[in-house]
């Protein structure tokens, strides 16, 4: 419930068109999905990259990284897991306003978790990009030892072994990891992001 004591000023300072001029681009938030090991963070940095060489600012939200410090506070059961994505979903919306680019990596493992990221970010600011790659597959990359935790009960609740993930079902990109090099998977979703984020001084002519 929010306070009536509360009284917000967006209309009083520069709005999002004025900055996303001032920087030349157009902000979206591309949200990256997928099991651990999949490749997001990969993924996210070399498009990150990408999009700097190129002239764009940008933003990397990482799971990890967001766990250690705003939603620090945070464990994974249900409810603060969609707490989770709620506050990444109100600092991605923040970084619109800015004009900037954000590029989250999350597991994010339901359709509910990403549908309410959606909503709050704005379904056309959202740039949904499933990272796909077999279960057995990212147990075999295993690069920070969770799946092996999981598998001997030392982490609950681990997304894919006792815990489920949703695939997108209409996703704007999808990449396999299985079977796309790193360089072809971020050509991939450079193809779709980068029309979405040019800037044009008369946006009519997009």
């Amino acid at each position: 419930m929010v306070s009536k004591n509360i009284h917000p000023v967006f209309h009083q300072i520069l709005n999002r068109s004025d900055k996303e001029d001032r920087l030349r681009q157009h902000a979206k938030v591309i949200w990256i999905t997928g099991l651990s090991g999949a490749g997001k963070t990969t993924i996210a940095r070399h498009i990150e990259k990408e999009l700097s060489k190129r002239g764009f600012l940008t933003q990397v939200l990482d799971g990890d990284n967001i766990r250690t410090g705003v939603n620090n506070n945070l464990g994974f059961s249900e409810e603060d897991r969609f707490e989770n994505i709620r506050r990444i979903s109100e600092v991605s919306k923040l970084f619109l306003s800015c004009g900037i680019i954000c590029i989250n990596g999350f597991i994010s493992p339901s359709i509910a978790i990403r549908q309410m990221a959606k909503e709050i970010i704005g379904l056309e600011n959202f740039i949904e990009v499933f990272v796909n790659a077999p279960l057995n597959v990212c147990e075999q990359r295993d690069v920070k030892g969770l799946y092996k935790k999981a598998r001997a009960g030392e982490i609950k609740q681990f997304t894919g072994i006792d815990a489920p993930f949703e695939p997108p079902l209409h996703p704007d990109i999808e990449i396999r990891t299985d079977r796309l090099s790193i360089e072809a998977s971020v050509k991939k979703c450079l193809d779709f992001i980068l029309p979405e984020i040019t800037w044009y001084k008369n946006k009519n002519q997009k």
